[in-house]
């Protein structure tokens, strides 16, 4: 077991998640199921675009209490009680969601500045030196601009939202003399916690997929036909998990096989997870529409949001694979152009016929797999990790 870090008044570096992790989770996934309904509610450009800016958002929190629970691992009493303070922060965020850009901005704000005052104040343990103020002047300038943008409306609220959104995680990158991207390999991280904490994140996203299939069926009209197709709707997030799942030893071996460049690949692995999670979102709102009104045509929008949900997703693995260097992307690519072109199934045939040619896509996909055991495509360079 490695020795404490200064400042960290843990007896160790973090390992495993930890249960109050997992718990954590559960709020922020529910920001998550808010996305899907503002999704559901306008399946339209400008519903995405609004989605995409709430969610850029509020996940660079999020992954940044991930890095944290890495730092400083919550297993003394006063750091899980603040960590339950960060809860309340997110909780409060994710309630105002659907109306963020209505009455609701100030709320959204109000949270979103207690998720980061709680961020830096568990972080000061971590033990990083100058890291920490660096890191204090991006995220609180952009917790200002969101409370900012809620107190003010209209276009003003989307100039300081997008203000803020670049303030996080594009402004670094241009000054990074002036930033926290300078004393990045500051930031330690442990690669079986960093990959097993965006794993189960993702087993909870697809969880939230799930719930959109009850709330969809129609349970006045139940019968065979309905079991059928609630069984292909599961059978959809249940390949989703297991393609991701393919990845996820390969993923914290290349971690692990990194020195110095370890937290600058963990931010990119990071990155990576945006176009996932906005898949399981878009897929959800998606799968909706489909178990809501299986035997009829599915409306271009919906049929997309089912179809461009999965390649947005396998997207994402691109990109983790990319980053990475731990699999082929090609399987991946083809399979995401593959189920996209189901979605004139669903527009001429009906979205019952679209989910199983999706279904099936993505099952083909995964029997290649086994074919081809999943090996890294390049060898990872052996750097000392410590």
């Amino acid at each position: 077991m490695t020795p404490a870090r200064p400042g960290s008044g843990n007896p160790a570096p973090a390992d495993r998640v930890t249960a109050v992790e997992v718990f954590f989770d559960l709020v922020f996934v529910f920001t998550l199921t808010q996305l899907t309904q503002v999704l559901e509610e306008e399946l339209t450009p400008a519903g995405l675009a609004r989605v995409l800016l709430l969610f850029g958002i509020l996940w660079w929190m999020f992954d940044g209490y991930v890095w944290l629970a890495n730092a400083v691992p919550p297993r003394l009493p006063a750091q899980k009680l603040l960590l339950f303070v960060g809860m309340v922060g997110f909780l409060l965020a994710a309630v105002a969601v659907p109306e963020a850009f209505d009455h609701a901005g100030l709320l959204f704000g109000v949270g979103y500045l207690v998720v980061i005052a709680v961020h830096l104040a568990l972080f000061s343990q971590a033990g990083i030196g100058s890291a920490v103020p660096r890191l204090a002047a991006y995220n609180l300038g952009s917790a200002l601009l969101v409370l900012l943008g809620g107190l003010v409306g209209g276009t003003a609220r989307y100039a300081c939202w997008l203000a803020a959104l670049a303030l996080q995680s594009v402004v670094p990158y241009l000054v990074p003399r002036f930033s926290w991207v300078r004393v990045l390999p500051m930031f330690r991280l442990e690669p079986a916690h960093f990959v097993e904490r965006h794993g189960l994140l993702v087993i909870i996203a697809l969880g939230e997929s799930v719930v959109a299939i009850g709330m969809g069926v129609d349970t006045d009209h139940l019968g065979v036909g309905t079991g059928a197709v609630i069984a292909l709707a599961l059978a959809l997030p249940a390949a989703l998990w297991w393609t991701y799942y393919t990845d996820t030893p390969a993923a914290e071996e290349r971690l692990a096989a990194t020195g110095p460049e370890r937290a600058r690949l963990s931010l990119r692995v990071g990155f990576a997870h945006i176009p996932l999670l906005l898949g399981i979102v878009v897929t959800a709102a998606g799968i909706h529409a489909t178990v809501a009104h299986p035997g009829d045509p599915a409306g271009w929008r919906s049929g997309l949001a089912l179809a461009g949900g999965v390649a947005l997703y396998l997207a994402g693995i691109v990109s983790l694979r990319r980053t990475l260097h731990s699999a082929p992307v090609l399987s991946r690519l083809v399979t995401g152009v593959a189920v996209l072109a189901t979605v004139p199934v669903g527009t001429r045939l009906n979205a019952r016929a679209q989910l199983i040619a999706a279904v099936l896509v993505l099952v083909v996909m995964l029997l290649l797999d086994r074919r081809r055991p999943n090996r890294p495509h390049s060898q990872p360079r052996r750097l000392n990790s410590r």
